[in-house]
């Protein structure tokens, strides 16, 4: 269970985040939907630490994650995956090691600054990638990859965590509709298959209703609606943007994917890694 208790973020005399209170049980699909500016980005980045509340509560389950420090903070940081729309991998390596460095919170300084990984690792590693459909794009350099590719490689990278929660913050924004669908099938797959508690900012009504159990509206920094897709009413619709569905702009009320039936984990050949724990990749058919 994850639990806000009048959480809020200031920045000098404005108020980003004003007093919200939110409880978030384990394997729930949630979107966050308001427009630009409403505070969901900031609400995220409060869950994961990355900046901290000016005031309120943040637990989980029976840790005070609003008031955690050092290696306790960095245990969360693990545990609580982020995402984000820019994808955040280091260009100028490989996929397999983008995805590997989802590791390091997990292992002692040493391998990490040598660069060491195991086999394992590796296996683990190529897992993930296989699994979001994009293993042949191992030994590339992140940079070379469509902006679709990176941010599945992102995910990848947060499955290498064995997180608990993860929290994507506008995973989609960037993309076109057809990797848009991709992205979104990869967080519903992980959610239902692994019970992993997702927390999405969306950008479209539509992605939010085909996608969440849960939808929660933010504006002018507040909680303003908490219900489940169905219950994202026109009414509801003018609480969060201030206007109904109807006057809202396509961009914002539309989009052409649609979520499919969690596939099946496929296999990874055991040709796949040698040895001595390289990894070869065979061009796809």
């Amino acid at each position: 269970m994850l639990e806000l208790t009048d959480v809020t973020r200031r920045f000098g005399p404005n108020t980003a985040v004003a007093e919200v209170s939110l409880q978030i049980p384990e394997g729930q699909m949630v979107g966050v939907i308001g427009r630009s500016g409403a505070g969901k980005s900031t609400l995220l980045r409060m869950i994961n630490r990355l900046i901290d509340p000016s005031q309120g509560k943040i637990w989980f389950d029976d840790i005070e994650v609003s008031s955690i420090s050092g290696k306790e903070l960095r245990r969360w940081r693990r545990d609580c995956a982020m995402i984000f729309q820019q994808f955040n991998l280091v260009p100028r390596i490989d996929v397999l090691t983008n995805v590997m460095l989802g590791l390091l919170n997990h292992r002692s300084l040493l391998p990490n600054l040598l660069n060491i990984f195991t086999r394992e690792e590796r296996v683990m590693a190529l897992a993930a990638l296989e699994r979001l459909g994009i293993a042949q794009t191992a030994m590339q350099r992140a940079g070379t990859l469509s902006g679709g590719q990176q941010q599945r490689v992102a995910i990848a990278r947060a499955l290498m965590q064995r997180p608990r929660m993860i929290l994507a913050d506008e995973p989609i924004a960037s993309l076109d509709p057809l990797n848009a669908k991709v992205v979104m099938d990869s967080l519903k797959d992980i959610n239902e298959r692994e019970g992993i508690t997702v927390v999405t900012n969306l950008h479209t009504l539509d992605t939010a209703r085909a996608y969440c159990s849960r939808v929660i509206g933010m504006a002018g920094g507040r909680v303003v609606f908490d219900g489940t897709a169905d219950e994202l009413t026109n009414e509801a619709v003018r609480m969060i943007y201030g206007v109904g569905e109807g006057e809202l702009s396509e961009e914002i009320t539309s989009t052409s994917i649609r979520p499919v039936a969690a596939a099946k984990s496929a296999a990874l050949p055991a040709s796949a890694v040698a040895a001595d724990g390289s990894v070869g990749i065979a061009s796809p058919a």
